[in-house]
């Protein structure tokens, strides 16, 4: 039990994380919400922000645990964390003006790519262990882990 719990308390801790986001999102919406009579337009922007957030919401988890599961979890962890301060970075930008929120969502485009990526490099070396094996989990291990910093640059 304590194996699989240290390969994996970093995904935990990262997707509870989210799930309190996701509750200060439903909250800021129902705050718009009781306010609909004055400011209907804010509520419109609220909601579709975190209408939006959602829609990426299951493709998030999966890449991230995936690619934590598959190649590393501290990466995956780090990435996950960089994702979410993008997201809140969209959601805040949205309630603003729809124009603010586009730095955002790109940077969290990359993110999500770098995240598939791990997942796809994870299963590749996978099948390559499994039917030649030719292990470069540690090359592919150091590689994740330095590029996993590149994702900090705007």
């Amino acid at each position: 039990m304590d194996y699989v719990v240290e390969n994996i308390y970093l995904l935990v801790i990262v997707t509870l994380i989210s799930v309190l986001q996701n509750a200060f999102f439903a909250q800021k919406v129902e705050k718009e919400g009781k306010a609909h009579n004055t400011h209907a337009s804010a509520f419109e922007r609220v909601s579709c922000a975190n209408r939006n957030c959602m829609d990426a919401y299951p493709t998030f988890l999966a890449v991230m645990w995936c690619a934590g599961l598959c190649l590393r979890q501290a990466p995956a962890a780090f990435a996950g964390i960089v994702y979410l301060v993008v997201r809140q970075k969209y959601f805040v930008g949205y309630m603003g003006q729809t124009s603010q929120s586009t730095p955002g969502f790109l940077f969290g485009k990359r993110v999500l790519f770098f995240l598939l990526l791990m997942c796809i490099v994870g299963i590749f070396n996978y099948l390559l262990t499994r039917y030649f094996g030719s292990d470069y989990k540690e090359y592919v291990e150091t590689i994740t882990n330095a590029a996993s910093a590149l994702l900090l640059i705007p």
